[in-house]
């Protein structure tokens, strides 16, 4: 039993990603894949020759973890290390969620998207591409440690199609996005993502998104959904949006993945298991419906996304002229104090925690809304208008309107999959103070909702962070530990492994993570970084 010319070779207990439990054995990597498995040799047993021999003794070998929803599609252009996403063992980005993207770009409307991609966190940047061969370009000539699967955000498609309208497309912007959206799947993306909250997505009909998913399904690839926050039928309005999605699978036959479960609303917390019970209902049956789900009780986002519909019309320069008028100005903060959502949530300013101001009107991130409008002497209201009104989608908040209760009903269901909602970004950031999530999300799913609560075994937390997300979105060459799969492996210590990053204390990577592989080579060893960015913006085609 010898495979000669190896680069790695690693033993320890395997889990495969697959779901099944763990077994022990010698993994063999050349290439950077994965050419053999074998049991753990004997003391007869010719032993296995490669360059490098990692002995797992006591640990776990995973495949590297796959984040079924994230916001990555800037920062790792603008730092490739990707340091808060590797250090926790992910090695694929699923990017362009909630109708974000870094592509369809048109010159037109570039302005446009460059001010709504900072709606997920990152500094503006010159998008110096068109398409998603002219992003994969300009990524891999930077470098990238981990590996990154795109989709197209709705949002972005839009602005390239029609701009910021609110109205409903016409036959011609259909037909506008649907070609920029055969030629995305074309060139490799994984599905489209729409963010039915997030101008100008949320001004899609039902319509527009049969005709979409229809372009979806005949690519064969995701469609992800960012609810809405009300229910188009009129119905049901909690779980409304949900059967919204379902709607769409049901009249088109496309994949849906329903992105980060939640119940955010106080008057309907613990109500998670009626929300999941919906996917074994006779309205799911037949229906190939998902979702995904990160194990915090807290949300982040732009504060713009909290404002009334109407005061975010037309994009972030005719927001910002339109809370330019005193009058307009006082009108939003009457209208904004009255709660947030369509269904007017009432404002706990307490849990609302600045996350990023940019030293806007000299508040501190860390601060909740309610602390930093007394030491301004302003209204809440107010405070969250006038930094909108200067920082445009720049500002960041962190929400506690959650319970860790629903999340872990959420996070137990055979439908569900382990995501961050988060972006893989540097460990310095310079006083900001991103969701834990970016940080620890994986980690956090093992140690936490695995090790210390029993909800889930090891296998079926690794299963719903590899395997169950490279099958839902056709990601066919990693996922698992298999033979000819890409050699994306983590390695940690079971007893230890868990989340350090907190909500004022978020850049912090977690403990017990000892290796991460990614395409073969070493990016994580022990508590540092390698100089090796072996990563690659996957195509879906290939």
């Amino acid at each position: 039993m010898t495979v000669e010319s190896l680069d790695f070779s690693i033993t320890g207990l395997i889990y495969d990603g697959l779901g099944n439990p763990p077994k022990a054995g010698t993994i063999g990597i050349r290439d950077g894949l994965i050419v053999s498995i074998f049991p753990i040799l004997s003391s007869g047993d010719t032993p296995v020759i490669a360059d490098r021999h990692i002995d797992a003794d006591g640990l776990v070998i995973s495949p590297g973890f796959i984040d079924v929803h994230t916001h990555s599609d800037v920062s790792l252009f603008i730092d490739g290390r990707g340091q808060s996403k590797v250090f926790q063992g992910v090695t694929t980005e699923v990017t362009g969620n909630c109708s974000f993207s870094a592509f369809p770009i048109v010159e037109s409307k570039k302005q446009q998207q460059s001010d709504f991609l900072v709606g997920i966190g990152d500094d503006q940047i010159d998008l110096e591409w068109s398409d998603l061969e002219g992003y994969r370009a300009a990524v891999h000539k930077r470098g990238v440690a981990i590996n990154i699967a795109p989709l197209v955000g709705h949002g972005t498609l839009r602005i390239a199609s029609m701009g910021l309208e609110e109205s409903a497309p016409t036959s011609n912007d259909l037909e506008r996005m649907s070609k920029l959206l055969k030629e995305a799947f074309k060139q490799g993306a994984f599905g489209m993502s729409t963010g039915l909250t997030y101008v100008p997505s949320r001004y899609a009909p039902f319509e527009e998104l049969i005709y979409l998913c229809r372009v979806i399904k005949e690519a064969g690839r995701t469609y992800t959904s960012h609810a809405r926050d009300y229910d188009i039928f009129g119905q049901d309005f909690f779980l409304g949006p949900l059967k919204e999605a379902f709607a769409l699978a049901r009249e088109t036959g496309v994949r849906v993945q329903f992105s980060h479960a939640a119940i955010n609303n106080p008057s309907l917390w613990g109500r998670a298991q009626d929300w999941v019970d919906l996917f074994d209902s006779p309205e799911a049956k037949n229906l190939d419906v998902a979702f995904d789900v990160y194990p915090y009780n807290a949300s982040s986002s732009a504060l713009t996304q909290y404002l009334p519909e109407w005061v975010q019309s037309g994009g972030v320069e005719a927001m910002k002229e339109r809370l330019s008028d005193p009058a307009t100005f006082n009108r939003a903060a009457e209208e904004l104090s009255l709660g947030w959502s369509a269904h007017k949530i009432i404002w706990m300013w307490d849990r609302v925690v600045i996350a990023r101001g940019n030293g806007l009107l000299g508040v501190e991130n860390g601060d909740s809304i309610e602390v930093a409008a007394k030491k301004l002497d302003i209204a809440p209201e107010n405070l969250v208008l006038e930094l909108s009104r200067l920082g445009g989608n720049s500002v960041m908040v962190v929400l506690f309107y959650r319970t860790d209760e629903d999340m872990r009903t959420f996070a137990r269901s055979k439908h569900s999959m382990i995501c961050s909602d988060g972006s893989a970004i540097p460990f310095d950031q310079k006083g900001k103070l991103p969701h834990p999530r970016s940080f620890g999300a994986s980690a956090r799913a093992l140690g936490y909702l695995s090790r210390e609560l029993g909800d889930m075994s090891f296998e079926e937390v690794i299963f719903k962070m590899s395997g169950k997300v490279a099958a839902r979105f056709g990601i066919h060459d990693r996922g698992s530990i298999e033979v000819g799969k890409a050699a994306d492996i983590v390695i940690f210590d079971p007893l230890t492994i868990k989340d350090q990053a907190s909500f004022l204390n978020p850049s912090q990577p977690p403990i017990g993570i000892e290796y991460v592989f990614v395409n073969g080579e070493i990016v994580v060893e022990r508590d540092l970084q390698t100089s090796a960015l072996p990563g690659k913006v996957l195509n879906a085609n290939l």
